[in-house]
């Protein structure tokens, strides 16, 4: 299965972009196809073995509209960017309002300007000359109608395709207006001849070359509007892309060149001076220095860099010189795959728009219709076809399907950018509309709701000065790599206490460590390691005691011992992250319900949920039993966030309705995650989830007064009131109220960028009682099959396929090698392994 984007030309309103869909949706094997009216642009998966992507481009063009691959045509960032792009099309937009408002002011005082009492010239006014008054007005409206030719060329090209949009409405409405005047002048000429005077006046008064004018200028103002407010909605994309540096020094044969970042290659030496922007992705060769990475991770605090460590495109270096050697480069970088994965979101579509999509498919052929109707029901009633016609006009103009079309793009588009400046990063619109409905989050104990690194919690010395005894347990363990271990040392580092490596040392297989220090022999381990050394000790009994209250907390004592003694105890335990109380409060704060899905021991986990405020917990859970627990809850008809690391959480993140992986920076390509949390922070869960139900409140506004809109102005133009009430709408203020509908729709949406994220209060944390649910493991056997796989190339296939057959009911877990191209899954005796293959074989690759 191949996935393309595509920009596509020539679409004006939601006829156009449901018409292209449907049009690509129906060339076979094309799986899913969705397009952007607001960025013009289109999705496609199809398979590749039916069909290319210049099959789609010509069904596209014999649609009518444009068509080109967006890697296609995709300039040099330094060239050409959206920012540009949006100032080219808001200038063009200034230039067509201003020679339009101009002509327009001109037309209408020799149309108009006698009506209030404005002179006009002698040769123009009265009965003298009544062709060249209506000349003159002619020769006004052509420039109008040239800056304006868009809507003729489209509208009409549309119109020729079987395929009315907005555009066919406008040339329409206007192009009758303009026929109507020029006949008239005809009209006016013959009339003159046979001294026909009531004729003449009668059509001098109704030429409606004024109100093909007003209504294209009114037209272009909305346009002018939108168009600038369209601008705003791609602002966090463009603050991203300009994060990214557009030049790169670069070491080539030793001779040091200023590059376009684009050209940069895997491998190239690259030079970073303090204060500029890292250009690549790449590992320090040379040199150190502090690093910004705020714009990455959210750490305002730099971090400091040693020959070795890898540097992120995008982040700044402070105050060192170093040279890199570049790892990933162009849209491999972990900047660009952010940028990339904001825009496919803001393309993507909310199930919510499906509804819009379908009103538009028939909006505009309806609309031409009713138009149509009017204008034969008003001659039928008697009146003259100058009222006809003005009535058949108002309703062509008043109901361009703008705001339709604008209504859900628009605020999916702030959504996601909003949500990226925040550090969230929702991969479709799926994902977003989904959010906002859930009532349950499950989070996965190790490193997100805990640091997910073990710390010494306390130390407790027996006779012997604390210091003292940090030192010699410093010294045991600094020989073993075991990370309870490493916690002790770096303690030690952190009190600057000299490190005196042991000899000797002996490891005890599930026990702890033997080893000598200063030519003492010290035990290190758990209680049975020194019951194994020393004996059980009456004189250990209170000490025992201790440790088991540590243990009792979620604490991992280690017992320290010498010549026979106990030298004192040390626990680690893996805290819990600042932050994680208040985004649990948070969360509960919204009656949201927060479960506790971990591994590890349920001492262990109600003594960090207690900390946390979680209510609800489930432990000793094997990874690949964790997505059996996800799937239960939805079973049971609750909406489900799973949130974890995005690595042994991976099948309950994708079993779950949302999936939201912590990771910061470079694992924003976790894939079985819906959404990522760039800064790691557990309070983005509640921020995505208000964010979610703003932007579907939001979308439901625009919806409600686009179709609202619609429906009230079309009776209205076509003077379903007139008899009644005497209300008949001018052609003229159709335009205007149609340009403000798209105008008001475009500026609600953009109500999401002042959207920021809630605060809780820290002394607001709840302690309710700790509910352990049980966790109920299936009695079925697990079974392992191999399942040989052709076409997996890269560490993108190998997600994809894990991702896919992880999502099929019974599957547990998946791996894939893809060396020996298989995958080797886990799954319950009663597994259909032939959806297992359809899953693979549906994701584009061969089942052997």
């Amino acid at each position: 299965m191949l996935k393309e984007k595509y920009n596509i030309t020539g679409m004006s309103c939601a006829a156009c972009s449901a018409k292209v869909e449907r049009v690509v949706g129906k060339i076979e094997g094309v799986e899913n196809v969705s397009v952007n009216l607001l960025t013009n642009s289109m999705q496609v998966e199809y398979k590749e073995d039916k069909l290319s992507s210049n099959d789609i481009i010509k069904n596209i063009a014999d649609a009518g509209y444009g068509a080109s691959l967006a890697t296609a045509t995709k300039q040099k960032k330094e060239e050409k960017s959206i920012k540009k792009t949006n100032d080219d099309a808001i200038a063009s937009m200034k230039f067509r309002l201003k020679v339009s408002i101009v002509f327009l002011v001109i037309l209408m005082y020799f149309s108009m300007g006698s009506m209030i009492g404005l002179p006009l010239p002698k040769f123009l006014s009265g009965e003298g000359n009544p062709v060249g008054f209506a000349l003159t007005q002619l020769l006004l409206v052509l420039p109008v109608m040239y800056v304006n030719r868009k809507y003729y060329i489209s509208g009409f090209k549309s119109l020729f395709n079987l395929s009315p949009n907005m555009d066919t409405l406008i040339a329409v409405d206007s192009g009758a207006a303009f026929t109507y005047g020029v006949i008239a002048i005809y009209v006016m000429g013959y009339a003159l001849n046979n001294a026909d005077m009531h004729t003449v006046m009668e059509y001098r008064m109704n030429l409606y070359f004024e109100s093909v004018s007003m209504i294209l200028t009114l037209i272009t103002l909305g346009k002018f509007f939108e168009t600038g407010s369209k601008a705003r909605t791609t602002d966090a994309i463009s603050k991203l892309i300009d994060l990214s540096p557009k030049r790169a020094n670069v070491l080539r044969d030793g001779v040091e060149e200023n590059i376009l970042t684009e050209d940069v290659v895997v491998g190239d030496i690259v030079i970073v001076r303090p204060g500029e922007s890292i250009p690549v992705d790449g590992m320090i060769i040379e040199g150190s220095t502090s690093v910004d990475e705020s714009a990455i991770t959210g750490e305002s605090i730099p971090v400091q860099k040693e020959k070795g460590d890898k540097l992120i495109a995008a982040t700044i270096n402070k105050n060192g010189s170093v040279r890199i050697k570049a790892t990933e480069v162009g849209e491999d970088t972990a900047i660009s795959r952010i940028i990339a994965l904001v825009e496919e979101a803001s393309s993507s579509k909310a199930p919510i728009a499906k509804m819009a999509d379908k009103v538009a498919g028939v909006f505009v052929p309806v609309v031409m219709g009713i138009a149509l109707i009017t204008f034969i029901v008003w001659l039928a009633l008697g009146y003259d076809f100058s009222f006809a016609l003005n009535c058949a006009i108002a309703v062509l103009v008043i109901s361009c399907p703008c705001s339709l079309g604008l209504a859900t793009p628009v605020a999916i588009m702030v959504g996601t950018g909003k949500g990226a400046e925040n550090g969230i990063l929702i991969k479709s619109a799926d994902a977003l509309e989904t959010t906002h409905s859930i009532d349950t989050v499950v989070l996965d104990k190790t490193g997100t709701v805990t640091e997910g690194k073990p710390v010494v919690t306390d130390i407790l010395a027996f006779d012997i000065d604390e210091n003292e005894f940090l030192k010699l347990a410093a010294g045991v363990e600094s020989a073993s790599e075991h990370p309870l271990a490493e916690a002790i040392v770096e303690k030690a580092k952190e009190k600057s206490l000299e490190i005196v490596s042991p000899t000797e040392f002996q490891a005890i297989s599930g026990r702890g460590i033997v080893a000598s220090v200063d030519d003492s022999k010290i035990i290190a381990g758990n209680e049975q390691a020194i019951k194994d050394q020393y004996g059980n000790s009456e004189n250990f009994t209170e000490a025992f005691k201790k440790g088991n209250e540590l243990a009792a907390q979620g604490k991992t004592p280690m017992y320290f011992g010498k010549d026979g003694k106990l030298l004192g105890i040390i626990a680690v335990a893996d805290t819990i992250k600042k932050d994680s109380k208040e985004a649990i409060q948070a969360l509960k704060n919204r009656n949201i319900d927060v479960v506790l899905l971990t591994g590890d021991h349920k001492n262990t986990a109600m003594a960090i949920a207690k900390e946390a405020g979680i209510k609800k917990v489930i432990a000793e859970v094997l990874p690949t039993d964790k997505e059996e627990h996800i799937r239960e809850l939805i079973e049971a008809g609750h909406k489900v966030a799973m949130v974890g690391d995005g690595i042994n959480d991976s099948p309950a993140l994708a079993r779950a309705d949302v999936g939201i992986a912590i990771g910061a920076g470079t694992d924003i390509a976790i894939e079985s995650a819906d959404i990522v949390l760039m800064h790691s922070s557990l309070k983005d869960v509640a921020t995505a989830i208000d964010l979610s139900k703003a932007v579907i409140r939001n979308i439901k506004q625009n919806l409600f007064w686009a179709f609202f809109y619609n429906s009230i102005g079309i009776p209205l133009a076509a003077g379903v009131f007139y008899l009644s009430l005497g209300w008949k709408l001018s052609p003229m203020f159709g335009a205007a109220a149609m340009g403000m509908s798209s105008v008001c729709v475009v500026s609600n949406a953009l109500r999401l960028r002042a959207f920021k994220p809630k605060k809780v209060k820290k002394n607001n944390i709840e302690n309710d009682e700790i509910e352990l649910i049980e966790n109920k493991r299936k009695e079925d056997k697990k079974m392992t099959t191999v399942i040989n796989v052709n076409g997996m190339m890269c560490e993108h296939c190998k997600a994809t396929v894990e991702k896919v057959t992880r999502g099929v009911e019974g599957v547990s877990n998946s791996l894939v090698n893809l060396d020996a191209k298989n995958v080797t899954i886990e799954h319950s005796a009663d597994t259909d392994l032939e959806k297992v293959k359809k899953a693979i074989t549906d994701a584009g690759y061969e089942v052997v």
